[in-house]
């Protein structure tokens, strides 16, 4: 495994992010556990939950999961660097939700990290990631809460995830005139195929010291070898690949791209990977396997090195933004 600092801060972390949103709903206790353990062994030191995350088995129920993990001990909770977040509210489906029991106040943080750090079994979070920005809680009343967690040990760094580029700004600044430490990462949608980041949420974290944590690497199964899995019989493509995939011009761009990828010999999930290890500012891909072997397929792309000519390539078929200001301003 190949690693890297997390933005500006000392902490080292793998160039894979291990996401464990399918743990529960789409993979059950053991065989989530018998992930976490192949990942550690492969390096993978990095890994991404969140307190709402469980899905129809139930919000909590992936922290409760890796928390069981974690009191099997072998130094498991000592080697990984964690990072949940907080925002969304814990209410079941078809509950009321009560005033105060999600987003961003102070309260709701306390609340909120209090009751993961319980299910996670442990005493510390490493980075304690924003899920969604809050417009109603000014950036003074959130840092003064993480601040008070910092000093209490029970969080170790703040993060974000789905902010804005003026967003990162505001709440930088923000943690800079109080003396804060401010953000260390921002998780955002981030692919060949979604690449709207480049034009400020990318350009905000390279200039603020961020890592970019890019989430949905593959763009919900769309870039690895969709179409190719559907001629071999697999089972019927769904969610956002199936929306994608109606649309004329994105099922031309996703057949060129795997007949190009086929043309060089090359898996299309591992070179979606791998270019996302090539652009600037990007720390460490979540990837989200259900499986042994889509865990080994993300393994395999920390190693795969793409030529200038498959680049050039690929931004003919996924052509991004350009520089910003000046694709949109001259």
């Amino acid at each position: 495994m190949k690693y890297t600092q997390l933005g500006r801060t000392g902490l080292k972390v793998s160039r894979l992010t291990l996401g464990t949103m399918n743990f529960g709903p789409l993979t059950d206790e053991p065989e989530s556990h018998t992930l976490m353990d192949s990942a550690l062994d492969a390096g993978v030191n990095y890994f991404d939950t969140a307190n709402v995350y469980g899905q129809s088995a139930g919000k909590g129920r992936t922290e409760q999961i890796i928390g069981t993990w974690f009191a099997q001990g072998g130094e498991r909770r000592d080697k990984v660097v964690l990072a949940t977040k907080v925002y969304g509210n814990m209410a079941a489906e078809g509950e009321t939700v009560w005033p105060n029991h999600d987003r961003l106040s102070a309260v709701s943080i306390r609340r909120a990290v209090e009751a993961s750090l319980k299910r996670l079994q442990t005493d510390y979070i490493d980075i304690y990631q924003f899920h969604h920005i809050d417009r109603n809680t000014p950036f003074d009343e959130i840092w003064q809460a993480v601040d008070v967690l910092v000093q209490q040990g029970k969080i170790l760094y703040a993060g974000s995830s789905n902010f804005p580029g003026y967003k990162i700004a505001q709440a930088n600044e923000k943690a800079r005139q109080r003396g804060s430490y401010g953000l260390v990462s921002e998780q955002c949608l981030y692919n060949l195929a979604a690449r709207d980041a480049e034009m400020e949420v990318i350009p905000a974290a390279e200039e603020y010291g961020l890592g970019v944590i890019p989430w949905s690497p593959l763009h919900g199964g769309l870039l690895g070898g969709v179409l190719k899995k559907r001629g071999e019989g697999a089972r019927r493509t769904g969610g956002r690949a199936a929306a994608e995939l109606a649309k004329p011009e994105v099922h031309a761009q996703i057949t060129a791209y795997e007949k190009l990828l086929d043309e060089h010999g090359v898996e299309p999930g591992e070179v979606a990977l791998a270019w996302l290890l090539t652009r600037p500012g990007v720390t460490a891909p979540i990837v989200g396997p259900r499986t042994a072997d889509q865990l080994a397929s993300a393994l395999r792309a920390v190693d795969l090195e793409l030529s200038a000519e498959l680049l050039d390539s690929l931004d003919e078929i996924f052509p991004g933004p350009g520089p910003s200001p000046e694709s949109f301003a001259w």
